[in-house]
């Protein structure tokens, strides 16, 4: 396709999103209107599948669908970034060694804090649909928690904790999750991704459907993926500071 092709098809795709974003702004409530017809809703339907934090209905039931494609494009990306990053000649074992200057306290404070740091991102993810987090929120926080060991400067001891052939079934095995819960409701009638298991009693932690099995799948996929992505830039780090090819 020539250039002069590839603007016109641009244009005119350009043109009809433009024009679609216009229609939606245009049928907007007025801006400090009492009126609140997509809270309102949302709001309902959260109630209805006994999950009271709001958030997290909308993103694991009402709007299912999007956060599959949202999960989805992190697992591309991560991908993506670790096809990049890859060494084409692995890089020379060596003896593990502390950071030089590393403070006591500093290495103290993240042993410490990597316990805690991991139970508080799995109570993020766990109890995503009855208190503010969630999946996307407690994966980063359980990543971010792993990642404390390099803080406290034993990179080997992280390499240890984190063999990434493990996270990378993680984050498969995550959207291959909500991929399954999906299928499921196909095959029950009800639509891709709906709501279909027992509700239970509203602020039980076994409660509000589908919603916490999504929250934990993408928990799993998002915490695994950040690892990984995290492993690619830390790796090629290490190497270079260690003269390796």
């Amino acid at each position: 396709m020539t250039t002069t092709g590839r603007w016109a098809v641009f244009l005119l795709g350009a043109a009809g999103v433009l024009a679609a974003l216009l229609v939606a702004v245009w049928h907007l409530p007025a801006f400090g209107a009492d009126a609140h017809p997509y809270r309102d809703a949302a709001v309902a339907a959260a109630q209805q599948q006994n999950s009271p934090n709001v958030v997290s209905s909308i993103n694991f039931d009402q709007r299912g669908f999007d956060t599959l494609g949202e999960e989805a494009i992190l697992v591309a990306a991560v991908l993506g970034a670790a096809t990049l990053l890859r060494e084409s000649v692995p890089a020379r074992a060596k003896a593990p060694v502390r950071k030089a200057g590393l403070l006591a306290a500093t290495a103290m404070a993240g042993y410490l804090l990597l316990p805690i740091t991991l139970v508080i991102g799995a109570d993020v993810v766990v109890h995503g649909h009855l208190t503010p987090g969630g999946g996307f929120q407690g994966g980063v926080v359980l990543a971010t928690g792993v990642h404390l060991l390099y803080i406290a400067g034993d990179y080997e001891a992280l390499r240890r904790v984190r063999p990434l052939t493990w996270y990378e079934f993680g984050e498969a095995g995550g959207l291959g999750a909500v991929v399954v819960l999906g299928v499921a409701g196909l095959v029950s009638g009800a639509g891709f991704l709906a709501n279909i298991v027992p509700l239970g009693s509203a602020g039980q932690l076994l409660s509000a459907g589908t919603v916490p099995v999504y929250s934990c799948a993408v928990g799993i996929a998002v915490g695994s993926g950040v690892v990984v992505l995290l492993a690619q830039f830390l790796d090629r780090h290490e190497s270079a500071e260690k003269g390796c090819p």
